[in-house]
């Protein structure tokens, strides 16, 4: 049975893939769930035009961060937190701590997959951060404060 997959389904597709799955699997599970629906001719055509408006969408966003990683560079973004005697915190700065203080700090919304960092920071002070999206990137300081 063919079906369009309304979502990313693990080892069978991606969100609007017309995939050609066995009966059961399609009614009992992919269906079931609202996970695909039956891949009918005017089902195709409606999922081939959410397909470009996806895409116009998604190049329309990488334009729009693209501008707002150029005005970023450089810039310094502070967070501040717990520190002890030595200068190491009591908690660690992951992406999502730092994603918060960019959206609070510049109104930039930027995704976990733009930012590139190894390990969480652990220590007080100066760090740089670089941010990506597709091959361009920039990098922007991050200062650790105590509280």
């Amino acid at each position: 049975m063919k079906v369009i997959l309304l979502k990313d389904v693990p080892s069978v597709g991606h969100k609007y893939d017309v995939k050609d799955v066995s009966d059961g699997y399609a009614l009992n599970y992919l269906i079931a769930r609202k996970l695909a629906e039956p891949a009918t001719p005017g089902a195709i055509k409606n999922v081939e035009l959410k397909k470009k408006q996806s895409a116009q969408q998604e190049e329309l966003t990488k334009s729009l961060v693209m501008g707002a990683l150029e005005g970023l560079k450089g810039s310094k973004i502070t967070i501040k937190e717990k520190i002890n005697e030595k200068g190491h915190l009591f908690s660690q700065v992951h992406k999502e701590e730092v994603i918060k203080a960019v959206k609070e700090q510049r109104g930039i919304d930027l995704g976990p997959e733009m930012i590139d960092m190894d390990k969480p920071i652990k220590e007080a002070g100066e760090h740089k951060i670089t941010l990506k999206i597709d091959k361009k990137s920039t990098e922007l300081i991050l200062e650790i404060l105590p509280i």
